[in-house]
């Protein structure tokens, strides 16, 4: 059996994003040993027993001195919450050590490190798998998680390309497709593709549980409502911290949103029925194309 290119793999935050990624590279023998840090000694307890980690730490500062050329540090905490860590590494860890993350938005980490190391180290490779679940915690780590799934790396230019080849790796160790993009492009476009939807779906249900006077709201909702609002579900701190984080993206895409929503209900009022087929007709060939691409997307290869 080779020697994996990544020797150990440590975790920060053992949660759904880094515990599936921890989980999926332990179970393809891609990495030597997986390490998980968290705040509570009880989560690296039940990450070791899930078969997630191989050993668990509540602080970076227990295994600094084990950590060199070869080894990862992939945080996966809440967005605001990385500047911590980055105050951790600053103190701890070698320069030689590749460091990426997995935070839906770039341009917040960049501020971090600029913040904490005074510009961003060039063993930084900033990344974000887009993938996800609403579901959250140690429990939710799926090693297969990432298949068939994108995620994008914002490396600046000062980043080492070795450390960049390695995080390139690391994700297509468990089956993702690595893409690039500058860290305003992607904050912009998550900001429409994924930030919006979760605003739109958190204030959907908000609306709906604070109708007081239709009890029966919830209990005849059917499919539609299910398959819409699912991602409401997802964890609030760390959605909490993506809206702060992302705001000026998102307050872009929530005022294009608001506009096209007030068309809508003007057209509706007034009954303007060429509007709104041209409307949901548009709509629903923009989505089936998008079903289509994704279709394709996930698709096993075919054989020669």
């Amino acid at each position: 059996m080779s020697t994996p290119l990544i020797n150990k793999f440590v975790v920060v935050g053992i949660g759904l994003i880094g515990g599936s990624l921890a989980k999926g590279l332990k179970q393809r023998g891609a990495c030597a040993e997986v390490i998980g840090i968290a705040r509570k000694a009880e989560t690296c307890t039940e990450a070791v027993n899930y078969g997630i980690v191989d050993r668990g730490y509540t602080s970076l500062q227990e295994i600094a001195h084990e950590l060199g050329a070869g080894d990862i540090i992939f945080i996966a905490v809440p967005t605001l919450s990385v500047n911590s860590v980055f105050e951790e590494i600053k103190q701890f860890i070698s320069a030689d050590v590749t460091i990426t993350d997995g935070a839906s938005v770039k341009g917040s980490v960049q501020l971090a490190a600029e913040a904490v190391f005074g510009t961003v180290p060039p063993q930084l490779v900033l990344g974000h798998p887009i993938a996800g679940s609403e579901k959250s915690g140690v429990t939710a780590a799926n090693p297969n998680l990432y298949e068939h799934h994108r995620v994008i790396l914002t490396p600046l230019e000062t980043t080492n390309h070795t450390h960049v080849e390695l995080i390139t790796y690391m994700w297509q160790a468990v089956g993702a497709e690595v893409l690039f993009m500058s860290v305003e492009e992607h904050d912009e476009v998550l900001g429409a593709t994924s930030h919006l939807p979760h605003v739109i779906a958190y204030s959907l249900v908000d609306t709906l549980a604070r109708d007081i006077n239709n009890p029966n709201i919830f209990r005849y909702a059917a499919g539609g409502f299910r398959d819409f609002t699912r991602i409401a579900s997802s964890d609030p701190v760390m959605w909490h911290d993506i809206m702060r984080a992302n705001k000026s993206a998102i307050l872009k895409s929530m005022d294009l949103f608001i506009d096209n929503l007030a068309r809508l209900r003007t057209g509706i009022e007034q009954g303007d029925s060429n509007y709104l087929l041209d409307v949901f007709s548009r709509a629903k060939e923009a989505r089936d194309e998008f079903t289509l691409m994704l279709a394709k997307r996930q698709a096993p290869p075919k054989e020669d």
